[in-house]
């Protein structure tokens, strides 16, 4: 195989997830290992997320604020579950300005440590809650097993954090959250992703509750797309953070926090694209529609370019982000294969006959070759790729799931769900037992995803040990 071309799923999924990483030009290998560079096309998809969370959290009444890269390493040691969780990741940074330092700063990996510190400051009353901030930046977690988007030592995200008076509320919040979560990733990115509740084993660190929303990969693992946690008071002990109620009464704080990552374009990767490379729902495309002028004589160009610009101006004008190519140097064939490695919805083909019959050829991305391919005409063409843009949406969505569904089973045996977990997700009865979950673990390498929280009815037997069972979780092996 030539070193450049992309290797099928088939062939080497996990290499060709890495190639259309790169020849999709999303990112690219940092000089620190297990870093990434955000190139511009993959920041643009990364904003287009950051756009629909920030505008859904200030709808629910959060702020955005900003909190220091560098925590006190004291601070983690305040809440001890939390700091053992996050020690073997921490990056620490023992000099500055040529001098050891009096006490080591931590390079966050999360902030509910720094965070909390100041939420002691600021919260003196209920008056003051319920405290909802946002905070979108980086954070650093020493891996040692990296992949871009998907498990990088810096890494994107926004990361929630909320103090409040009473425990329902902050499980109100939690489920909120999670609920923003599943609408996102169903509406926009087109993933048909399972919420639930993470079991105690793979809880987050510190957290009373976790929840999480689960997605599945082409390669039938599972990724957790995203997290939201109730930390009751443990943090609020940790860092004294209390408030005066109605009766004059010192009360600690319920907390909550809550995130995802950039490691959702590692998610929209592995779902939806194909041998031919990236493919990206319209809803969260850099680019939704490309135009592409085909033509050989300067005659043709004239007339071709002309109406390629009048096209890109309709369509701009009805808010559809689009492109012009006006490349001469390449070949209509390279612009082809250029875009849909790129994932670019909708391709718009305008050649000379074209303007004689005043229409134009689109290709759908998510159906290569003459399949995805019609001939429309130019007038009303806003309405028809905007239309087309929605039919793409939609497409993707329910090829995901079926996908998703196809690959979900009920094993009646312990044998059986070990033959499922080799090439797909079962969902079994589990009893809850830490026992039961770490044998599935070392026999098969699958972990329980989440406990979702649309449960069928009645009871069953424990997949693994024959117990009675409340509950039917999810095993999958994971990224």
């Amino acid at each position: 195989m030539a070193e450049d071309k992309l290797p099928t799923r088939a062939e080497d999924f996990g290499e060709w997830y890495n190639k259309i990483v790169l020849k999709a030009e999303l990112a690219d290998y940092a000089p620190v290992r297990g870093c990434m560079v955000v190139r511009p096309y993959g920041w643009a998809l990364w904003e287009n997320i950051i756009a629909v969370l920030d505008k859904e959290f200030k709808a629910t009444g959060h702020v955005n604020a900003a909190f220091p890269t560098l925590i006190p390493m004291s601070f983690f040691e305040k809440e001890k579950e939390h700091v053992a969780g996050f020690a073997p990741e921490l990056a620490v940074v023992t000099h500055g300005g040529g001098e050891k330092l009096e006490e080591p700063l931590v390079v966050r990996p999360t902030s509910e440590t720094i965070i909390g510190h100041m939420y002691a400051k600021w919260i003196k009353s209920w008056r003051d809650l319920p405290l909802l901030i946002v905070q979108w930046g980086s954070v650093l977690r020493w891996e040692m097993r990296t992949k871009l988007f998907l498990r990088t030592t810096e890494f994107y995200w926004h990361e929630g954090h909320t103090a409040h008076a009473a425990k329902d509320e902050a499980l109100e919040e939690m489920y909120r959250i999670l609920d923003i979560y599943e609408d996102f990733s169903i509406k926009e990115a087109a993933l048909p992703v399972i919420k639930g509740t993470k079991s105690d084993t793979e809880r987050f660190a510190g957290a009373q509750i976790t929840t999480s929303i689960e997605a599945m990969m082409q390669d039938k693992r599972a990724l957790q797309s995203g997290t939201s946690h109730y930390f009751g008071q443990n943090l609020s002990k940790a860092f004294e953070i209390q408030y005066l109620d109605t009766n004059n009464t010192l009360q600690f704080c319920e907390t909550t926090s809550w995130a995802i990552s950039s490691r959702m374009i590692g998610a929209i990767i592995m779902v939806h694209s194909d041998d031919q490379g990236l493919v990206l729902p319209p809803r969260l495309a850099p680019i939704q529609a490309v135009i592409v002028p085909i033509f050989k004589s300067e005659d043709e160009k004239g007339r071709v370019k002309e109406v390629a610009g009048r096209v890109f101006t309709e369509l701009k004008a009805a808010g559809i982000r689009v492109k012009m190519d006006d490349r001469e140097e390449v070949t209509p064939g390279f612009k082809f294969n250029d875009w849909e490695m790129r994932g670019v919805p909708v391709r718009i083909e305008i050649g000379p006959r074209d303007v004689e019959k005043g229409s134009v050829a689109l290709a759908r991305r998510d159906k290569p070759g003459k399949e995805g391919k019609t001939f429309v005409q130019q007038a009303g063409l806003a309405s028809s790729i905007s239309q087309l843009l929605i039919e793409i949406q939609a497409s993707l969505l329910a090829r995901a799931t079926a996908f998703r569904d196809a690959n979900i089973h009920d094993p009646k045996s312990y044998e059986e769900l070990k033959q499922v977990v080799a090439d797909g997700w079962a969902f079994s009865w589990w009893c809850g037992s830490k026992e039961c979950e770490a044998r599935v673990k070392e026999d098969t390498k699958a972990t329980t995803r989440n406990i979702p929280l649309n449960q069928p009815a009645g009871t069953g037997k424990c997949i693994v040990c024959g117990e009675n069972a409340g509950k039917k979780v999810y095993f999958a092996k994971t990224y």
